[in-house]
């Protein structure tokens, strides 16, 4: 009773603070996408790993979660809480009851305003029966007769001809996918994705099954003892990623939270990535309230080139659009075996992997140059153990890993002295000879090998307003590298400013600077050289009400070798939405002025795009690019999405080369999508 009455003045007196935070700060897929292109700093995101997670995020904003009945895994998922945060939360639940509301997040120790606003979002407080575990017979009754079904499908038509349609691609330029999903809450997910890539042909030549590529998934969590179970395709991510992270990550971040690594993920792999994944079977089970054990297999047919019964490459493109590629399809194939076993007792959690897998073929690709210690051979293995602890302030996390050839480990350490100052400390070692082939980890590289590297980083946002980042990565390569005939070292140099002096106006600056070797290209002569890259980013938001929204951003690159004159580039971009309450319509619209001097100097800008997209293209020349993007809530079931952009080059009467070349100095997109809810 006195807790209630507690919770209740508690609400009189912040009543107009969090109403007005919820009212500034309601987000939909176009603030989501905003909210994952500030965190990230990393332009080449890749958008098709991207898409489960962004999804996932964007299911919360439609069917929020219940904060009395989350557990650990399904707040992990949202990349602005911290562990302590999470730890907190499910503390404060457990000693004071189920919350009332939502106001009480204020009272949760450690929970700032910046990641209310977040979380206000994606959650909701609602009274919770205390039933005993649901049974899968039960479960599966449930979903069929109570599940949410959606049907989605996106179809690309270019205004333009590229050369490759004249001789070589096999199909039309029109590229479509269909996704059809059925979820019940966040206990079972059955789905399956389709999708025919540009130039690729539909049920015709040496495609007979209509779409080129399927993704089919049936995924069950939570079901007593059962974590999680997963037939078809699927994703696998344990401790730091050094042996198995299929999942998407951020990287290098402006947010120091976006670093939290969680652990024993098993997901449903539903979207067009055609190579980052496994098919087959994953089981989780936790056998008592500390220990679990995760078995798993996978069958998986790959892309690639056979010379002579060997394997001498790997494609991970995905695209069959001529006979060449039509002939590297399902060339061959790879078979996994692994587990994962780990224990938790209060903050403590360790754990252990062990796979095994091998082709059917010898993989013997070329081993030339810096490709010496690269993975070749038949049957392959990588161990490890990993460990995360959070002690008062501090949380340490980390992983060691070993396969059939080399090392690899990563550890981190954070202090969070308040939740407006955090410091975050990160070591990794790769060898040169590490051998993992879906290792997916932080770090320099594209993938866990040949680096050795410190990352140190601040956070602090004790001022009413402001926030200030920094970050300094040392990075040293011990083997040559693609463009690096030699060892080399990098620094990598990050300030953030943030500044947000009302509820509907925030902006930021960013400075990076890079410093890297390079070999001087187009002599005869291995001369390797320090190359210089400074990047300039300025970004303002203002959002005065739901309805109206526009963002205004430049950016400024300049590259330069040592001893050679510099080169740079510039970009201004104009963003407007408009969603007017008594019209079901949404309108955006965006226009991009860039100017580089070569490919250096190129810019990223960040583009809306369609539903569960993430757009960031890159330019190089002199141009403007416009888009314009209207979407159409017809009803509760029917929503249409309609996209035209053209891009036009100054500099230029053609665009690309190869296959790709365009001849003309513009080209023109116009994108459909089209979603049923059941």
């Amino acid at each position: 009773m006195k807790h209630n009455l507690f919770i209740l003045l508690i609400v009189v007196i912040n009543n107009l603070f969090i109403t007005q935070l919820i009212d500034a700060q309601s987000l939909n897929n176009g603030d989501l996408e905003n909210m994952i292109q500030d965190i990230s700093v990393n332009n080449n995101v890749n958008k098709e790993e991207l898409e489960d997670d962004f999804k996932e995020l964007a299911d919360y904003l439609q069917e929020p979660l219940n904060l009395n009945a989350a557990n650990k895994e399904q707040l992990e998922r949202f990349p602005f809480l911290n562990d302590s945060q999470i730890e907190n939360l499910l503390s404060y639940i457990y000693l004071h009851g189920q919350m009332q509301t939502i106001y009480e997040l204020q009272l949760v120790k450690d929970m700032d305003r910046k990641t209310i606003q977040y979380l206000i979002n994606f959650v909701c407080v609602k009274p919770v029966n205390k039933e005993s575990s649901i049974l899968l017979i039960s479960l599966l009754r449930r979903s069929l007769k109570y599940g949410r079904h959606e049907v989605i499908t996106r179809m690309d038509i270019p205004l333009y001809k590229r050369k490759g349609y004249q001789y070589t691609y096999l199909g039309t330029a029109v590229y479509n996918s269909v996704k059809y999903g059925l979820h019940y809450k966040d206990n079972f997910y059955v789905g399956v994705t389709m999708e025919k890539d540009q130039g690729e042909p539909f049920g015709a030549l040496y495609n007979k099954k209509g779409f080129d590529y399927y993704s089919p998934y049936i995924l069950i969590k939570n079901v007593g003892r059962l974590k999680a179970f997963a037939l078809g395709n699927y994703k696998l991510s344990f401790g730091q990623g050094l042996v198995l992270g299929s999942d998407f990550i951020l990287g290098k971040s402006a947010y120091i939270t976006s670093f939290n690594i969680r652990n024993g993920v098993i997901k449903k792999h539903s979207s067009t990535n055609e190579y980052n994944y496994f098919h087959g079977s994953a089981i989780s089970i936790d056998i008592n309230k500390s220990w679990n054990a995760s078995i798993f297999y996978s069958n998986c047919l790959m892309d690639g080139v056979i010379k002579n019964n060997y394997i001498s490459s790997i494609d991970q493109t995905g695209l069959h659009r001529s006979a060449k590629e039509a002939k590297k399809k399902d060339a061959f194939n790879l078979q996994i075996f692994g587990t994962n076993v780990s224990y938790k007792h209060k903050t403590l959690r360790v754990g252990a992997t062990g796979i095994y897998y091998f082709f059917n073929h010898p993989y013997e690709p070329s081993l030339q140059g810096y490709k010496k210690y690269n993975l070749h051979g038949q049957y392959f293995y990588n161990t490890s153990v990993d460990y995360a602890y959070r002690w008062h302030k501090f949380s340490v996390q980390g992983e060691l890993a070993r396969g059939k050839q080399g090392l690899a480990t990563l550890n981190r350490i954070q202090y969070s002295l308040l939740t407006s100052y955090q410091l975050l400390l990160i070591h990794r070692y790769y060898s040169h000879d590490y051998w993992a082939l879906y290792a997916n980890a932080f770090g320099e590289n594209g993938k866990v090998q040949n680096e050795n590297g410190w990352y140190f980083a601040t956070d602090i946002s004790s001022l009413a307003h402001w926030r200030f980042f920094s970050s300094v990565d040392f990075v040293s390569f011990p083997w040559k590298k693609f463009r690096v005939s030699k060892p080399s070292k990098s620094f990598d140099g990050l300030v953030q400013v943030d500044y947000s002096p009302q509820h509907s106006i925030s902006m930021f600056m960013r400075y990076r600077y890079k410093k890297k070797e390079y070999d001087v290209s187009g002599i005869k002569k291995k001369i390797t050289l320090p190359t210089y890259h400074h990047q300039i980013r300025y970004k303002l938001s203002y959002k005065p009400k739901d309805f109206f929204y526009c963002c205004t951003w430049f950016d400024y690159n300049r590259f330069n070798m040592k001893g050679y004159n510099a080169v740079q580039g510039y970009q201004a971009s104009q963003s407007f939405t408009w969603k007017l309450p008594s019209v079901p319509i949404r309108l955006d619209m965006q226009g991009t002025y860039f100017h580089t001097d070569d490919f250096n100097a190129r810019v990223y800008v960040y583009e809306k795009g369609l539903l569960y997209t993430f757009y960031i293209p890159s330019y190089q020349g002199k141009g403007i690019r416009l888009s314009s993007n209207i979407r159409l809530d017809a009803s509760q079931h029917w929503m249409m999405i309609g996209k035209i952009a053209q891009t036009t080059y100054y500099d230029r009467d053609e665009i690309g080369s190869g296959n790709n070349l365009i001849r003309g100095s513009k080209k023109a997109d116009v994108q459909l999508q089209l979603r049923y809810k059941f």
